[in-house]
């Protein structure tokens, strides 16, 4: 019995022991895991496994949210039930700013709102209204379901705030379309969004917008046909009409951009005075001219017009700037469409569309940050832009035409009846001709040994070179017009043909041109990152639908059937020892 006993004892104690041991190792575990929680709290890492770090903010982005010293709050108006090509972008907008609240140096909330939930429809209009005073605008989307096509408003923008200053941004690059093409659109609004959420966050550090002025005084277009390009700027920066004629110097020092929209009539001496001024103290011009006096308008009412040249009197400024803008016209057989009447005489009208060859499409560079992920640019009787060789000025193409291209010298007689005539791509085969330059480094001053004009009452005083600055010269004075509807006078997005409902670049390129010349530092570079989105093969998924339907359902019972089976034979194995 005492031996017995003995044996009992001893058992219990290697029981007991054993116990002990895996308490131990329990509470160890959980002592751990509480560690890690509060050294992950205090550390914030990721692991981003992607090949093209999608999840990796730059250290751009990064310095600037650490030089945040106020809370922000971001309101995300891309909310409530969505199609899910916009619940992809605003999933991708979640994940971006739960990477900024990680690295910000002051707290962000994100707040989300969906500005027409539980509003009556009687009352929508009142409250679209109210949202776009504070610049935050819907779009219409058209969505196909089993009972057809049904619109939707949607509001694919945002809001950033902090200490009274707030700044709006569409998430969205271009609009328009059918739920079903804007695919393509959000991948390339996904890869822009670090690059608009920093800017803004850094406009919130500075508290300031930058001014930009177009110029009047020279039959420039009115605000008319500039009202989409002046809203659209608007909502970043301080923008205004601006007659150099009357401009101060202090007027001019207080400028960050100036945009010489398709001047009319020549320049004075005084006012190309006062622009080389301010490319002389470091600030960046646009220069969107037409040389060519060719309108379509007169041409619609007349069988024929000459096309002639124009006098602005500022060839010799660009010639010392680094470009030239030459006497011609460009054709292309990539080009916009423009309307026309047909119909026999004595009966009813109609208008139909054809392909007009003065109208050529740019093609955007996509080397250079400017124009990289924009569309096509419409241009209307443009002319090729040459580079001049001058001392410390860097030249960059950033439009150009197609590879099936002609140029023809003015004057010259222009005709509707090409309108007949359907060009043949092998007669304008031809390398590419450049129609927009991006110019940057140190200028010549173009008054350099020259009197002062006669009419300039402050003292300028430019240097002999400019600050480094910035300058493009585009050959065409339209780009930054906008259509408008002439019946009820409504004015088009910028961009948009309101006779083929297509949308081109143009706002992009507008925008990123103001991004580009009012940011120091550069942060358009974060537009380089590409983030693919590797969607279905939709022409695949239709033909073989039915077999991966089968494989999907099949399949996992195939699997579980083989797992019992063997899970089965492996118990009566393993038991029969």
């Amino acid at each position: 019995m005492k031996k017995l006993k003995g044996q009992g004892f001893g058992s219990d104690a290697r029981s007991n022991a054993v116990t002990g041991s895996k308490w131990w190792k329990r509470s160890v575990f959980i002592v751990l895991i509480i560690l890690l929680n509060l050294v992950g709290q205090q550390f914030y890492t990721r692991f981003d496994f992607t090949k093209e770090k999608r999840y990796t903010l730059t250290q751009k982005t990064k310095d600037n949210l650490n030089r945040m010293k106020n809370d922000v709050v971001i309101t995300i108006f891309l909310s409530g039930e969505l199609p899910s090509a916009f619940k992809r972008l605003q999933n991708a907008t979640i994940d971006l700013l739960n990477d900024y609240k990680a690295y910000s140096g002051a707290n962000i909330k994100i707040v989300f709102e969906d500005p027409l939930k539980d509003v009556p429809a009687n009352e929508q209009d009142t409250v679209i209204n109210r949202y776009a005073e504070i610049g935050v605008r819907p779009i219409a989307v058209n969505i196909k379901n089993d009972a057809g096509i049904t619109q939707k408003l949607i509001f694919p923008m945002a809001m950033v705030a902090s200490d009274g200053f707030q700044i709006p941004i569409n998430l969205l690059q271009k609009t328009g379309g059918a739920a079903s093409d804007y695919e393509e659109n959000i991948t390339g609004s996904i890869q822009n969004l670090e690059y608009i959420f920093t800017l803004a966050i850094k406009r919130l550090i500075t508290k300031k917008n930058p001014r930009i002025g177009f110029t009047e005084g020279h039959g420039e277009p009115s605000n008319f046909y500039l009202y989409d390009a002046i809203t659209s700027l608007r909502e970043l920066y301080e923008v205004g009409r601006l007659d150099l004629k009357l401009v101060t110097k202090e007027g001019l020092d207080s400028l960050k951009v100036l945009i010489v929209a398709k001047p009319q009539t020549a320049l004075s001496e005084v006012e190309k005075y006062k622009i080389n001024y301010f490319v002389m103290k470091g600030g960046r011009v646009v220069w969107a001219i037409d040389q060519v006096q060719a309108e379509l308008d007169s041409l619609q009412h007349r069988p024929q017009l000459p096309a002639l040249n124009k006098q602005l009197n500022i060839d010799d400024m660009l010639f010392e700037y680094g470009a030239r803008i030459n006497y011609n016209l460009i054709t292309d057989v990539n080009c916009a469409m423009i309307p026309f009447a047909t119909g026999a005489p004595g009966q009813q009208g109609q208008i139909d569309v054809a392909p007009w060859i003065y109208y050529p499409i740019f093609m955007p560079d996509t080397s250079s940050n400017v124009v990289r992920n924009i569309d096509g640019i419409r241009s209307q009787f443009a002319s090729t832009v040459d580079t001049i060789g001058v001392p410390h000025v860097r030249k960059t193409i950033i439009l150009q035409t197609s590879t099936y291209n002609k140029v023809f010298e003015t004057p010259r007689m222009l005709s509707l009846q090409l309108l007949a005539e359907q060009p043949k791509p092998e007669e304008y085969a031809s390398r590419p001709k450049s129609a927009g330059v991006l110019l940057e480094g140190n200028f010549k001053s173009v008054f350099l040994n020259r009197p002062v004009p006669e009419g300039i009452i402050e003292n300028f005083d430019p240097p002999a070179q400019s600050k480094p600055t910035k300058m493009i010269v585009i050959g065409d004075g339209d780009v930054f017009n906008n259509q408008v509807n002439l019946t009820d006078g409504v004015p088009f997005p910028l961009g948009y043909d309101r006779y083929t409902q297509q949308n081109f670049g143009n706002k992009a390129l507008l925008l990123n041109i103001a991004d580009y010349f009012t940011d120091d530092n550069n942060l358009i570079s974060l537009r380089n990152k590409e983030i693919k989105i590797r969607l279905l093969d939709r022409a695949k998924l239709r033909t073989e639908k039915t077999k991966w339907q089968l494989i999907n359902a099949a399949l996992p019972l195939l699997l579980l059937i083989c797992f019992a089976i063997f899970q089965h034979y492996y118990r009566k194995h393993k038991y029969a020892k």
